[in-house]
């Protein structure tokens, strides 16, 4: 069944509930961009968002145990802390919102959904929602009520347990996970499912980050980057593609203010000039703050939305022509000859390109493509940082191999200095993969869990993120457990995917805060709240602490000081292990009342079952953790081929008609995934709202638009048209022919079925759409 298929069938299966934030009710104020990240602006912020939701003394205690040895892991970003060296504010602005989300003394109790009906609350914004307060009971909505009530926590487990074995097969239940997850807890999750017999096993990297670990397992053998943050330190050129560390993941700010200030050459590229590329004012130097801060890229390379494989093969061709006319000087022969396969190939399709096909679909002149080219060839040490920019598209996966072609050729991995460093997003997600959170388990894996755990584990694939929301469209999926995330707000096509939740006979979420996941649901529902990373996790045993691992692969401990806030929340681990002993019963060789009692038989297990954690509880207790071992940053190269791949791709093509404009989903300033701290957009310039569209000045007068304009943005896909209304023009630096717009209000336009070849991430950031302007309820413009 297509997707449009099933959506024609659950027209009448969503509940009388709003799937996507209210409109606005007032237009935001639009003004003028920060000149540059950090700085004052950023201390105030902090402290302000902080003190508001903890208070004085509980912020200044909490903050000064993120990301320290014996603290928590922030449960934002996953960029690493240095090894050594520290400081006591081992935090960014974005970080300390995340944890005072968490850390935050509201609460929402009971009484509160007995006085909210879910039709209610699902009219008040995200940022309204999240602002209520941590969960602290667990809370169902029987089928056919207008409010959650509460129930005890074996009543829930139980609830989901009958669901799940009342089931025809285990292939009907989807088991979601988002990347905040403890190693620990997503260990026991994915052991849990797989002895109930399914690899459903849907995440947040379906969704992100898949195109980089399918494209780099096709390239150098490993899904993971190969770089660590000493490598940062030795560079001689950063390539930042696709990326906005500014907002996603300040502190990378410091690592490039330090790169710079000793002379590194910083290259970004990137369709929207980004604050926190250009300039950084570190709050912890005062001469920063009464200055204008450390200039960071060298050169702004300002692509055309999905213009990578093309600028890259420009800068590849540059770099070939100038082979050709000083032999030896630019590639790396003995690395390509001893380490490579398909360079002949590659080289041929570079040669093969037009100029001019290159810098139209790029964007960029040749002369700023030959800059780029310059850089990399004065650099003996290169390292190339993205993210999503670069993932979330049909070609996401073809955007990672030319950026990987580009490195191999002057054999930039495997040696200090160099590498690709895919950034991802948040705190544990790259762990959640390692623990085996991944809809298409690898064969060693499964032996391993086969061979500890005595059962055997199903070997068939399930379904990653897309498929999930398809299967539960057309009943194939008939129960939703979710292990964290805003899964609803997170996902493409918004009244699709709320229609597919309807579907379902239960849906289920642990939680910490309320979001509009609990309020799209299937007939019946549950809210299961959990302990934060900011909370002491005291279990039968004594005290417990979890791990995380980072983007560089770096695994470290993870230890709340704060009370738990309310006596009612249990970890995930307690969580996952109850459901488990309540689904499986007796037939379940696995003693997971001893595990939840004990963290460290947990760890025992993993040590067994997964490579690279070797005395794990013994080594996890230096403060600093320790780095998990990576074949292609030893030059192993665990290909087909047995060594790094040259992957050939073709320009990538936009085939749009007249008067559309390519979309991309972006975040702002104030939020954190789907979570939304604030309204504003200090880094952009605007304030008071977030229903904007960024357009092209020359754009936006082709259409008789102004700055403010109310419009509605309209998507194309084969399967039909989709609508986002009451949209504000920002009129913004972006290339002609494209816009963006913040996710998650614009992920209503982002058809199910617009997926990256190979991974089959949405392609969020290559939306073909109209801006007209808005039509009122009654037709005028």
């Amino acid at each position: 069944m297509t997707a449009r298929d099933a959506a024609r069938d659950v027209q009448d299966a969503a509940r009388d509930v709003q799937a996507e934030p209210p409109l606005e009710a007032e237009a935001p104020r639009l003004g003028e961009r920060s000149a540059a990240a950090g700085g004052l602006a950023a201390v105030g912020a902090t402290l302000q968002h902080a003190v508001s939701e903890m208070g004085v003394a509980r912020a200044v205690r909490t903050l000064l145990h993120v990301n320290q040895g014996e603290g928590f892991d922030c449960p934002g970003c996953a960029w690493p802390e240095p090894e050594e060296n520290r400081s006591a504010a081992e935090f960014c602005e974005n970080g300390a919102k995340a944890v005072a989300e968490e850390a935050t003394l509201r609460r929402v109790t009971p009484e509160f959904f007995r006085k909210h009906s879910v039709e209610e609350l699902s009219r008040q914004s995200d940022h309204w929602l999240g602002k209520q307060g941590r969960l602290v009971h667990p809370m169902l909505l029987d089928e056919g009520a207008s409010h959650y009530r509460p129930v005890s926590w074996d009543e829930a487990l139980e609830l989901v347990a009958a669901s799940l074995r009342a089931l025809g097969s285990p292939d009907e239940a989807v088991f979601y996970t988002s990347g905040r997850t403890s190693n620990e807890a997503a260990f026991l999750y994915q052991l849990f499912v797989r002895e109930y017999g399914t690899n459903n096993l849907p995440d947040c990297s379906n969704m992100c980050h898949e195109s980089s670990g399918v494209g780099l397992r096709e390239a150098i053998g490993v899904g993971k980057g190969t770089v660590s943050l000493h490598d940062f330190e030795r560079a001689d050129a950063i390539f930042i593609v696709g990326q906005n560390p500014g907002t996603n993941h300040p502190r990378m700010l410091s690592t490039l203010r330090e790169a710079r200030l000793r002379g590194c050459e910083i290259v970004t590229v990137n369709p929207l000039p980004e604050v926190g590329n250009e300039r950084f004012q570190h709050p912890q130097h005062p001469l920063d703050l009464v200055g204008a801060g450390v200039p960071l890229s060298t050169l702004f390379l300002q692509v055309r939305i999905n213009g990578d494989v093309a600028l890259f093969t420009g800068i590849i061709k540059e770099m070939l022509e100038e082979e050709e006319r000083r032999p030896g000087a630019v590639l790396d022969r003995a690395f390509i000859e001893r380490h490579t396969h398909g360079f002949e190939a590659l080289a041929a399709a570079v040669r093969a390109a037009p100029w001019g096909d290159i810098v139209e679909q790029s964007g960029i002149p040749r002369d700023r493509i030959r800059a780029a080219a310059e850089v990399a060839m004065r650099s003996e040490r290169t390292i190339a940082c993205w993210a999503m920019g670069i993932t979330q598209h049909q070609n996401g996966v073809a955007n990672v191999q030319q950026v990987m072609n580009f490195l191999l050729l002057r054999g930039n991995v495997g040696r200090p200095g160099a590498g690709p460093c895919p950034v991802r997003g948040h705190s544990n997600v790259q762990g959640d993969r390692t623990m085996g959170i991944w809809e298409r388990p690898p064969a060693e894996l499964l032996d391993r869990i086969e061979e500890n755990f005595g059962f055997s584990p199903p070997r068939r694939h399930g379904l990653d993120t897309v498929a999930a929301i398809a299967a539960m469209a057309d009943g194939r999926a008939r129960v939703f457990f979710a292990l964290g995330g805003n899964f609803l707000s997170a996902t493409p096509d918004t009244a699709f995917t709320a229609r597919a939740l309807a579907r379902c006979d239960l849906t289920a979420h642990v939680s910490t805060k309320l979001n509009r996941a609990h309020l799209v649901t299937g007939r019946r529902a549950l809210i299961l709240p959990c302990l934060g990373r900011t909370e002491r996790d005291v279990q039968a045993r004594g005290p417990q602490f979890v791990t995380v691992e980072n983007s560089m692969g770096v695994v470290s401990s993870s230890r709340g000081n704060l009370p738990p806030a309310s006596e009612l929340l249990r970890s995930e681990v307690a969580i996952v292990a109850g459901l488990a002993r309540a689904t499986l019963g007796a037939r379940s060789r696995v003693p997971w009342e001893a595990l939840t009692a004990d963290y460290d038989r947990i760890r025992d297990l993993i040590e067994r079952t997964i490579d690279g954690f070797d005395d794990f509880n013994a080594r996890v207790k230096d403060p600093r953790g320790f780095a998990l071992p990576n074949a292609a940053a030893r030059r192993e190269f665990r290909t087909a081929t047995g060594k790094a791949n040259f992957l050939v791709h073709p320009l990538p093509r936009h085939e749009l008609e007249p008067g559309e404009l390519l979309m991309m989903t972006i975040r702002s300033h104030d939020q954190y995934n789907t979570t939304i701290y604030g309204l504003d957009d200090r880094y952009r310039g605007v304030r008071g709202g977030r229903r904007v569209v960024f357009m092209n000045a020359e754009d936006a007068a082709e259409r008789g638009l102004a700055q403010g304009d109310l419009v509605d943005v309209t998507s194309r896909f084969s399967d039909g048209e989709r609508a986002a209304r009451a949209f504000r023009v920002v009129l913004y630096t972006i290339p002609r022919g494209n816009v963006a717009a913040y996710f998650p209000e614009a992920n209503v336009l982002v058809p199910l079925g617009s997926i990256a070849d190979k991974s089959n991430t949405p392609a969020s950031k290559s939306i073909v759409v109209r801006v007209r302007r808005a039509v009122a309820s009654d037709g005028s413009a």
